[in-house]
């Protein structure tokens, strides 16, 4: 039995994803049974290409970082897999050289990417035939007969709406389970109705972000920041309650014997200490929940990624 997680991140959460992965080899008895990383999602920012999370606009990575981060991935076996899903895009836009850099480093036949545009997808497949597609939630397929139909398609995967998730009636009258991927801890409410507006809105930021690297700092344009009125910056504690919610025991217990086996984490931007978390609660067995959260904190903090001001040494008079 294979259970697979696609982790978030292959910039900010690299560091935090390595270290899962050397736990997971030296600490196996922390882990639940058939755990597997299938990739790790995300894009090397500032990336015009880029869809569903919007990292700040201030970073772009140089070549150097993002070769050496696509080796290191791939020399564990997996996968790095491109979030390519801004819907907005141009013809214009398929020519731009940061995306098609990024692509062409990791074009070895291992690597992955996720679509919602057609444009891009099909530049994809003409341009990159090595990479693997799958087919992003972004679509908000909610429809079974539309969605069997996807499956059909040359995907290797379609990301399920959320909104799906723990709606056994329906789920089962998928084909072909074996290509669904879920969305388990989705942190927008069930059937919310900014969804589709939000993906755009970050679409929109990119691209504002990227005008603003050619722009004087007298000269560059406010990127508007997303407010949404049915709650924002939510914890796992809070998405629990929701019926989108997919549990770790509700995955091994029912959803793998269902014949599903592909199980993806939001957290490309989320707090590091919210995805600790995450991962504790998703991957360790429960008595080992609060060990791997310390491990995991504590490693971070030994290697700097985490810092941990000391007190201003007082003077007495």
């Amino acid at each position: 039995m294979k259970v697979r997680f696609h982790l978030p991140g292959i910039r900010y959460n690299f560091p935090l994803n390595m270290l899962l992965l050397r736990l997971m080899e030296n600490s196996p008895h922390f882990f639940r049974e058939g755990l597997e990383i299938a990739s790790m999602f995300g894009e090397f920012p500032t990336s015009k290409w880029n869809g569903g999370r919007f990292a700040g606009g201030g970073d772009q990575c140089n070549a150097e970082f993002i070769r050496a981060v696509i080796q290191k991935i791939n020399e564990e076996g997996i996968p790095i897999r491109y979030t390519y899903t801004n819907p907005l895009l141009t013809e214009a836009d398929l020519q731009d050289p940061y995306c098609n850099f990024c692509m062409k480093e990791a074009d070895n036949g291992m690597n992955e990417v996720i679509v919602v545009s057609p444009i891009l997808e099909e530049y994809i497949r003409k341009n990159y035939p090595n990479f693997k597609i799958t087919s992003s939630t972004c679509k908000e397929i909610r429809d079974m007969d539309a969605l069997n139909e996807e499956l059909e398609k040359d995907y290797k995967y379609v990301v399920l709406d959320y909104n799906l998730n723990n709606q056994f009636d329906l789920l089962e009258q998928i084909k072909q389970k074996e290509k669904c991927e879920f969305l388990v801890n989705a942190c927008c409410i069930p059937n919310c109705p900014r969804r589709g507006e939000h993906y755009r809105f970050v679409a929109n930021q990119e691209m504002i972000a990227l005008k603003n690297r050619k722009l004087p700092a007298g000269m560059q344009i406010e990127v508007p920041r997303w407010y949404c009125e049915y709650g924002e910056k939510t914890s796992l504690y809070i998405y629990k309650d929701y019926v989108t919610h997919i549990s770790p025991e509700a995955i091994w217990e029912t959803y793998v014997p269902m014949g599903f086996n592909n199980f993806k984490l939001e957290g490309r931007t989320a707090n590091i200490f919210l995805l600790i978390d995450t991962y504790a609660y998703y991957f360790a067995k429960p008595e080992y929940r609060d060990e791997m959260r310390l491990l995991l904190t504590a490693n971070l903090e030994a290697n700097k990624v985490i810092t941990v001001n000391k007190p201003k040494k007082g003077v007495w008079p």
